[in-house]
């Protein structure tokens, strides 16, 4: 019911694209789009899988998150658990489980896989330190926010579907935009949402996809999104350095200030702070729309 309810337009696809359309029709407006074959070359394309990952990286540690709501208990980005690699892997496999692996490194823990992926000369200034993987059990959900870098991202599905949900940066005065923090309410399920909690989302214009195996999502820098693993799987998200000074101000602001801010707020007031963020989440979201409750 509220998917249906919520101003969602499914993202443009393409097989191929060159890379002057692509800077042209999507990079310059700053529009999402699906590449469906983009890295069928990769040997990551037909070599990379759960059972893959387990093999070569099986022993490594691995940093684990889940969906319990953010909390003075943890700092920013500090993972709920570890595990080996291998156990998360048996633990995907075996059935629905919340822990994901969120922004890990493992290109540079496991310096082969390297081998198997090539950036894309598709007209971004990819930062070739940064490839990043992202692993999630069936019906696991990544909370929506958006990057701290405003990075544009190349964001390549392996290993089953996932959803995504993304919303422009303008689309923010709709989303109940935690202050201090990149995150909307974490209590919004954007599967299903609580219009009469939440009327503001109403008025919010996105977009949504479904990736499989081997699709690349482009994702404008400052783009909102929210994911859903509709079955075991992983990504890796490829970055691109901000276009504008302006987004690339905003991403040293979030870096230099914001964050450490943040942590020094929680650590000063503890659980009152983060209530406190929520609440006005609400109003300045209220406000914005000209909202009475």
């Amino acid at each position: 019911m509220g998917k249906e309810m919520m101003k969602l337009q499914p993202i443009p696809r393409v097989e191929k694209i060159s890379k002057d359309d692509f800077v042209r029709n999507f990079v310059q407006p700053q529009k999402p789009v699906v590449i469906e074959k983009l890295i069928e070359n990769w040997p990551a394309f037909k070599k990379w899988d759960l059972d893959y990952i387990s093999k070569i990286a099986g022993e490594k540690t691995v940093p684990l998150y889940d969906d319990r709501p953010i909390s003075s208990e943890f700092k920013f980005n500090e993972p709920h658990a570890e595990m080996k690699m291998a156990d998360y892997i048996n633990l995907l496999k075996s059935g629905p489980t919340n822990y994901r692996i969120f922004l890990y490194h493992l290109m540079k823990e496991v310096p082969e896989l390297q081998k198997d992926f090539k950036f894309p000369d598709i007209g971004l200034r990819f930062i070739k330190q940064l490839p990043m993987l992202f692993f999630g059990g069936e019906n696991s959900q990544v909370f929506m926010h958006y990057d701290i870098d405003y990075a544009n991202i190349l964001h390549c599905h392996f290993h089953g579907k996932k959803q995504c949900i993304l919303f422009p940066p303008a689309e923010s005065k709709h989303l109940y935009k935690v202050p201090h923090a990149l995150i909307s309410r974490e209590d919004i399920n954007f599967n299903d949402p609580d219009f009469d909690k939440f009327p503001a989302l109403k008025n919010a214009s996105g977009y949504i996809t479904e990736l499989s195996h081997g699709e690349a999502l482009y994702m404008p820098e400052g783009y909102w999104h929210h994911m859903t693993y509709l079955s075991p799987g992983f990504s890796m998200s490829l970055r691109a350095t901000p276009r504008t000074l302006t987004n690339f101000s905003k991403a040293v602001y979030n870096l230099v200030i914001m964050r450490n801010f943040d942590n020094y707020m929680r650590k000063l007031k503890g659980q009152k702070w983060i209530d406190y963020k929520n609440e006005q989440a609400i109003k300045r979201t209220h406000k914005k729309s000209n909202i009475i409750q």
